[in-house]
């Protein structure tokens, strides 16, 4: 059977991924960070430093590494506890994710990035703007929420805690659902399946990403960031409280992305590069 448009496309993305992205491990505070890495350090335009969702890890990235290693270095590491990392011997916080990130761009010798970071990691990429103003030249945020106190109570009851295992899988066919349901229509369930099986590497700590979420607000340090940030608002499970963060830019710029969601990092893999391109060059 002939493969299908969209089938060839995958099986071009997936040639392209592995030729250009490359994995390791570096040592960090916490123990061993698991990084994706395409590209030469110290090689074209200024680096990006990606950062994942929770509870998934960098692999959300590989398509978006491959792209912009044509003209610089790009890096995705798994944050503590996520993906192939190693966990940290107690819950961690968005701070001290952050200092764990600084470990790898030490560890490469990157003095000055630009951020990119998705949900949990655009509170790693706004800490990481504050507490190290001289290593982060600009900052992408997707979906960055600006809560209630209502939504935040709500997300945390419903996520920050322990997910309980049912014997015959229910939980895993809900997280799966939920995944479906935020995704545009169209969308590959393969992609879906792959993002799935990542974030089921969390294991028990899953919930621990969204306690270092929680417990950091948007609202009380976004408008501190100095740097340019582009705010990109997709259609996913954050875009009523991102859509107020808008207010929170200091200096920077917001764009409302009607019909993207979840793996648009796959699947508009060159209109995030050109956004990215045009905010950070």
């Amino acid at each position: 059977m002939a493969a299908t448009p969209a089938g060839r496309d995958q099986v071009r993305n997936e040639y392209v991924r592995e030729q250009h992205v490359r994995k390791e491990y570096v040592d960090g505070p916490e123990g061993q960070i698991h990084v994706r890495r395409a590209g030469v350090p110290g090689s074209g335009r200024r680096p990006l430093l990606c950062l994942h969702l929770t509870p998934g890890s960098g692999r959300m990235y590989e398509e978006l590494l491959a792209e912009m290693s044509t003209d610089r270095f790009a890096l995705a590491p798994d944050t503590p506890g996520f993906g192939a990392s190693d966990p940290p011997a107690e819950p961690p916080t968005i701070g001290s994710f952050a200092r764990s990130m600084l470990a790898v761009l030490d560890h490469y010798g990157l003095a000055e990035v630009d951020v990119l970071g998705y949900h949990t990691g655009s509170k790693i990429a706004v800490e990481l703007a504050l507490s190290a103003p001289e290593r982060v030249h600009s900052l992408v945020l997707v979906s960055a929420p600006n809560y209630t106190d209502e939504e935040l109570a709500r997300q945390a009851a419903a996520l920050a805690v322990p997910r309980e295992i049912q014997p015959d899988g229910a939980h895993l066919v809900a997280q799966f659902a939920e995944l479906v349901r935020w995704c545009p229509p169209g969308t590959p369930l393969e992609l879906i399946q792959r993002e799935f099986g990542e974030q089921q590497r969390a294991g028990a700590r899953a919930h621990w990403g969204y306690l270092a979420a929680f417990a950091y607000q948007h609202r009380d340090h976004l408008p501190r960031v100095q740097q340019p940030v582009l705010l990109l608002c997709p259609e996913d499970d954050l875009e009523e409280p991102t859509l107020r963060a808008r207010e929170l830019i200091n200096r920077g710029r917001f764009l409302h992305l009607p019909g993207w969601g979840h793996q648009m990092m796959i699947t508009r893999t060159a209109e995030v590069a050109a956004l990215i391109r045009e905010h950070t060059d």
